[in-house]
């Protein structure tokens, strides 16, 4: 696990330990006892399969960002994403088109949908509904808890897919400052953290592409807890960035589970997941130079030659050392048919992927600015 992880980890555990000091005072506020809630994450899927994530939790009580929300408030709100109750071994009825079938969480509420579809099932490319409705636990005298799970079909005339981390990546983080990244996860909300220049309009060209015969599908895989899932989502569309599938990672307090999977190989299976869902697209990569970014998408291009057209790394670390490194793999990923391209910002990455044909450029459309 990268160090500004094992940061976070301990500045939430300090701020779970104040909580609990103090709950009993101001428990009306924090411990607000909602109804349960299925929160279905975004799937994706083709004409052969869908697959989609959620999870089954007792309302948090968490509103909306805005910009006046103070300090104090986003803090509260952060502390109450990590001390949701998930609701263990509820069972979730599904149903997509005309198939229905049932799943049941696992003891932290989660439960995954992946469905193989039947040749007569042809659902349309783009944004499809799964139904979903609570079974078990049943709450007395209240209605069945239903939502709706959104799932990308993504089509088989996509030109690539494209693959991005998060953090300082496509919103100012600061993870190499550590009481920079303390003061911006703990203390800002979706409408006070600043995404990076360019990156929206950069991110819609390559969900163009150049030949716009379909929508090239974008997936996000962080190292940041599920619990953040909701802070991201609204973030994308108060900014205006692409949605798309996220991968985060299951974390908690405790420290089995906080270490259990390393950063390194979680990513890794994350994309290989993506890759092998989607056999014949290739992919564009896109991280940042201040954790493994780099050595995960090295790996990738090596595990997985001729599918990777490139990988984008956004230079946020200012280390000689950090350069000689990233340089030395860019050179490897040359020799494996692929490339590495360090950025100082989003419009040398514009004007690689216009070179190469990949996105459209025009008078009207800046993507870089």
């Amino acid at each position: 696990m990268a160090d500004w992880q094992k940061e976070v980890a301990r500045l939430f555990h300090i701020v779970e330990q104040t909580f609990d000091s103090i709950k009993y005072r101001i428990g009306p506020l924090i411990n607000r006892v909602g109804s349960i809630e299925i929160i279905p994450y975004l799937g994706f899927g083709s004409r052969e399969f869908i697959y989609l994530k959620g999870r089954v939790l007792e309302d948090t009580g968490i509103t909306l960002s805005k910009e006046t929300d103070r300090a104090w408030h986003n803090l509260l709100n952060m502390y109450r994403r990590f001390e949701s109750d998930e609701i263990p071994f509820a069972r979730v009825h599904a149903r997509f088109q005309d198939i229905e079938w049932e799943v049941v969480a696992d003891q932290e509420g989660f439960f995954d949908i992946d469905l193989h579809l039947e040749g007569s099932l042809t659902p349309d490319p783009d944004w499809q509904t799964i139904e979903l409705k609570l079974l078990d636990p049943n709450i007395s005298g209240s209605a069945r808890v239903r939502t709706q799970g959104q799932v990308l079909i993504i089509s088989p005339d996509a030109e690539f897919g494209v693959i991005s981390d998060i953090d300082d990546t496509v919103v100012h983080t600061g993870v190499t400052s550590r009481l920079r990244m303390a003061r911006t996860i703990l203390l800002k909300n979706a409408r006070t953290r600043l995404p990076l220049k360019g990156v929206a309009s950069f991110y819609h060209a390559l969900q163009d592409g150049n030949l716009r015969r379909a929508i090239n599908p974008l997936f996000y895989v962080s190292s940041s807890p599920w619990n953040m899932y909701d802070l991201f989502q609204e973030f994308f569309q108060i900014h205006d960035i692409p949605a798309g599938p996220i991968f985060l990672r299951d974390w908690g307090f405790e420290r089995e589970s906080l270490f259990a999977v390393k950063n390194h190989q979680y990513k890794m299976d994350a994309i290989q997941k993506i890759l092998n869902s989607f056999p014949n697209l290739q992919f564009i990569l896109i991280g940042d130079s201040g954790e493994e970014d780099p050595e995960i998408y090295l790996r990738v291009m090596q595990s997985f030659p001729q599918r990777i057209l490139a990988a984008y790394i956004r230079s946020v670390k200012r280390d000689l050392h950090r350069y000689d490194e990233i340089r030395t793999m860019s050179e490897q990923a040359y020799e494996s048919g692929s490339a590495m391209i360090l950025a100082e910002n989003t419009q040398k990455m514009v004007d690689h992927a216009a070179q190469h044909g990949w996105i459209s450029l025009s008078p009207t459309s800046q993507p870089g600015e």
